[in-house]
C-alpha cells in the first residue's frame, strides 16, 4: 500500500493515497458550463462555473505527470429516453426540457454536441469516461467495479454543481467506503449559497462525508511529496 500523505483540509488533514487516489472531474460538459445548454435553459447563469475550469486543469495536469487514474463523468441519457424518468424530465418550467433540441444538439442526450467535456479539460485516450442517467456517479454506471480494478480507495472531487451531482456522487463514493476529498475552489454552482451550504455539510460531525481543501494546497502537498 502507497505511504500516506497528510495535506491540510477542513475539518482536519486528509489522508492523500499516492497511486490509489483517483481524480474526479465531475460534468464539466458544455450542456452545464456554456450559453444554450441545459443549465441555461433552466435560468441560470452558466458564467458562474467558470471560475473552476483553471483549478480542475491544473489537477488534471498533475494526476496526469504522475499517473495516476482519472475519471471524467457526463450527465447523458439515451435517446429514446428510456433512462430519464418523467419525475426528471417534467419537472419545473425551463425553456427547454431533456432532450428538447437546442443550441447544442438534443439536451443531455449521449452523443449530442453538449453533451461533451469542455475542450479546456477534455479527457485523455486512457482516462475513464463515464455517462451517467443520474445525479450520482455510481448508479446504473458499473463505476465501483471498474475503481475496486484500480485498486482506487480514495477520491478527489472537482465539477459541477456543488450541491447537486458532485453532493451525490460524494455521498454514494462514501457509502461505498472511499476516503474523499472535495476541492474548494475546483467546484462551483449556480448558487454560491448552496455551494457553502455543500461545503459545511460533507465536513460537519468529524467530516461525515469527506474533508474539502484549496487546490493550491492539494497540488503543493502532492509536489512537495
Amino acid at each position: 500500500m502507497s505511504e500516506l500523505i497528510e495535506i491540510s483540509a477542513t475539518p482536519f488533514p486528509y489522508p492523500f493515497a499516492p497511486g490509489k487516489t483517483a481524480l474526479v472531474v465531475i460534468d464539466m460538459q458544455r450542456d452545464f458550463v456554456e450559453p444554450g445548454g441545459f443549465g441555461a435553459s433552466l435560468g441560470n447563469d452558466v458564467s458562474l462555473l467558470h471560475s473552476a475550469i483553471g483549478p480542475i486543469a491544473a489537477l488534471l495536469a498533475a494526476w496526469r505527470a504522475h499517473g495516476w487514474p482519472i475519471v471524467h463523468t457526463r450527465e447523458a441519457h439515451l435517446a429514446d429516453l428510456s433512462d430519464c424518468p418523467p419525475a426528471k424530465r417534467l419537472r419545473g418550467a425551463p425553456s427547454l426540457r431533456i432532450g428538447d433540441p437546442g443550441a447544442m444538439g438534443r439536451l443531455l442526450i449521449r452523443g449530442e454536441p453538449g453533451t461533451s467535456i469542455i475542450p479546456a479539460l477534455a479527457p485523455q485516450r486512457d482516462e475513464l469516461v463515464i455517462d451517467k442517467p443520474g445525479k450520482g456517479m455510481f448508479w446504473a454506471t458499473g463505476l465501483h467495479r471498474m475503481l475496486q480494478a484500480l485498486e482506487v480507495t480514495h477520491l478527489v472531487f472537482t465539477g459541477v454543481t456543488t450541491e447537486v451531482c458532485v453532493q451525490t456522487s460524494m455521498r454514494e463514493a462514501n457509502d461505498r467506503g472511499y476516503t474523499c476529498l472535495l476541492v474548494e475552489d475546483g467546484t462551483e454552482s449556480y448558487f454560491p449559497a448552496f455551494k457553502a451550504a455543500t461545503l459545511a455539510m460533507i465536513v460537519a460531525q468529524g467530516a461525515i462525508i469527506g474533508w474539502h481543501t484549496p487546490s493550491a494546497t492539494l497540488l503543493a502537498a502532492i509536489d512537495s511529496a
